[in-house]
């Protein structure tokens, strides 16, 4: 039998974040509103390529063997194996292959463990594993829509799902909710986590050198049209189309770090959103993650690839775990996915320089700290800020914040680090590395 490989991390790279805002909507401010999904993740792909290609010029991208690609919504652009259509976009070698993941939100670091764990066993030396979601093109849930459309087929969360056997299925913010009341969390609590999480996505975005590295511009047309969506034309009739580049995140309230006072009256100002305030209600838009568009992309290699090609590896990958959860709570399914991945890597919470767990609500990252005994606001904790003020753009995310920690690790050389995300309907995933 072969021995395991290491797997490790050469370079990964994330687009700038976009606000969402439907193509339909009069008023949008979405800054990826013209871009498609294929052009976000053909741009990120392109990128990590050519920028290793450059750098190591005996790298040769037609030996990469595999593309894992996590992304919730399938359908329209971003269906069809968005994953081999963005390797053609790209102009990358036909000769590697592509794959599209689908595990919620879980589904960006579910693409990274899949191809991390086909080199450790030696199935390809060099793989991609990438993450893209548009929501303004695609709304969370709109391939559960779909499926109305099907007369016999049980739609989640509708109303018919109450009746026995089958269990209700609520909304993630209601499932907040219900975190909040098992815990005891206070919405003081709930949104000091959000202001933090601002101050520090601020605090990394202005270190220009550092973020800029690691969040790449993305280029497109952008066709103009009026505020009730009709084309804007030229003299000749043609409609006006300018090129666009997005270099920044769209997402992150500078207010936090810059006039803490103004911010905190912001947010608390806030109303509850699914539950209201008269029954306990805390979850609202400044303690949730935000609604974007965006993808991510990273780049791993066998050890021994790495060393004949003359690479200096950023990470390697020590172990990956999943665990399945109460899928009425459903949040809270990374707390055994964590425990196995810290198991099987031999290490404890304690050995941890980076932990990254997924801001889609603030009371689950709480419900992460007091179950593992470390504080809500140990500066270990999403170091450059994390999905309340960047954005959850749901199959991107495990590789966004995956990228966002290996390059915290290596810049401030930090040992140990692990990743954890909660998924729809109870799902639950996690990832330890070591940087190198």
């Amino acid at each position: 039998m072969k021995e395991l490989k290491e797997c490790v991390v050469v370079d990964a790279v994330r687009t700038p974040i976009g606000k969402s805002g439907r193509a339909q909507m009069k008023k949008v401010g979405g800054a990826f509103r013209e871009c498609s999904a294929q052009d976000m993740l053909a741009t990120v792909l392109r990128s990590i390529v050519d920028r290793t290609k450059e750098k190591y010029p005996n790298f040769d991208p037609k030996e990469i063997e595999d593309l894992q690609v996590g992304c919730l919504s399938q359908f329209g652009e971003q269906g069809g194996n968005i994953a081999r259509i963005a390797i053609l976009l790209a102009g990358l070698p036909d000769e590697i292959a592509g794959a599209t993941v689908n595990r919620y939100c879980n589904a960006g670091l579910q693409a990274i463990n899949t191809v991390a764990n086909a080199i450790r066993v030696g199935d390809g030396d060099i793989c991609l594993a990438a993450g893209v979601e548009s929501m303004t093109h695609y709304a969370m849930g709109s391939d559960l829509n779909i499926t109305r459309q099907v007369k016999k087929y049980p739609m989640i969360m509708s109303p018919g799902w109450a009746n026995e056997p089958l269990r209700s299925i609520v909304p993630q913010g209601v499932s907040a909710e219900l975190i909040n009341d098992r815990y005891g969390f206070t919405r003081e609590e709930l949104d000091k986590f959000g202001v933090w999480s601002h101050q520090k996505a601020t605090k990394a975005m202005r270190n220009e050198e550092e973020y800029y590295n690691r969040v790449v511009p993305v280029t497109f047309e952008k066709r103009h049209t009026d505020e009730n969506m009709h084309q804007i034309k030229d003299e000749s009739g043609k409609q006006i189309v300018e090129e666009v580049t997005v270099t920044k995140d769209q997402t992150i309230r500078e207010v936090y770090l810059d006039d803490p006072e103004k911010g905190w009256e912001m947010i608390s100002s806030l109303k509850p959103v699914f539950r209201p305030p008269e029954k306990g209600g805390k979850v609202t838009a400044g303690n949730s993650s935000q609604i974007v568009d965006g993808a991510a992309a990273t780049l791993l290699m066998s050890r021994e690839k790495a060393d004949e090609l003359g690479i200096k590896p950023m990470a390697r990958i020590l172990s990956t775990a999943v665990a399945g959860g109460d899928p009425i709570i459903m949040l809270l399914a990374p707390i055994p996915a964590m425990r196995k991945a810290l198991d099987r890597a031999d290490l404890t919470i304690d050995d941890m320089d980076v932990i990254e767990p997924n801001e889609a609500f603030a009371s689950p990252c709480l419900a992460f700290a007091k179950d593992f005994g470390y504080e809500f606001d140990d500066p270990r904790v999403n170091p450059t800020g994390g999905a309340i003020a960047i954005g959850h753009p749901i199959g991107a995310s495990g590789v966004v914040y995956f990228n966002e920690m290996v390059h915290y690790m290596k810049n401030n050389k930090k040992k140990y680090g692990v990743q954890l995300m909660c998924g729809g309907f109870g799902v639950g995933i996690a990832t330890v590395v070591e940087a190198l």
